[in-house]
């Protein structure tokens, strides 16, 4: 299996329609996507105050090495960038294997 993480740093000027309009856009890739296994959406609640402006993260899960190759080019994938690029000012991708 392979974690794949995104932290998210938003647009001051995003709506919170935008912001729920990505989640579920995330949150339907499982059942458009074969191999991805599970997406987790969350807001950083953190009281330490380290998130450095990030303030939302996605957590997707894919099923092995070729779930993850499926999902970079996959037509559901380039439809999820269209509405989320707009709203990001900054991103971090953290993949790893379990």
């Amino acid at each position: 299996m392979i974690r794949h993480i995104l932290l998210i740093e938003l647009n001051p000027e995003t709506g919170p329609e935008q912001v729920d309009a990505v989640r579920l856009a995330f949150e339907q890739i499982p059942g458009q996507i074969e191999g991805v296994t599970h997406v987790e959406w969350g807001v950083n609640n953190s009281p330490e105050g380290k998130n450095q402006a990030f303030t939302h993260c996605v957590l997707m899960t894919f099923k092995n090495e070729a779930a993850r190759q499926a999902y970079l080019p996959h037509p559901k994938h380039d439809a999820l960038k269209v509405i989320f690029r707009p709203i990001i000012k900054n991103l971090i991708v953290f993949d790893y294997s379990l």
